[in-house]
């Protein structure tokens, strides 16, 4: 099976889970191909978890959710380094 029949399945395995939502589905696995961040916005009920949910079976992956709030910080996520020194030498922990 080719690297496109591949994602053609997966595509076509996640749509049996995620009804109407071809483009939601497309950027999911272009930004899966090309390491890249997704954040889903919408309504509730519109299958925004169920769809992550969904492909982190299909590629036997773990799946977290951020609920995101008012008050949270892009550090809050990520994290962050805090620069400490010891004995005259500096580093980033």
């Amino acid at each position: 099976m080719t690297t496109r029949e591949q994602i053609l399945d997966l595509k076509q395995r996640i749509g049996t889970s995620i009804i109407g939502q071809d483009a939601v589905i497309e950027r999911l696995l272009i930004a899966l191909l090309t390491n890249g961040n997704v954040l889903m916005e919408g309504l509730p009920g519109l299958a925004k978890t169920r769809a992550i949910k969904t492909l982190a079976k299909h590629i036997e992956s773990k799946f977290s959710r951020i609920q995101f709030t008012p008050d949270l910080l892009p550090a809050d996520v990520t994290g962050s380094e805090i620069y400490f020194e010891e004995g005259g030498k500096g580093q980033f922990k």
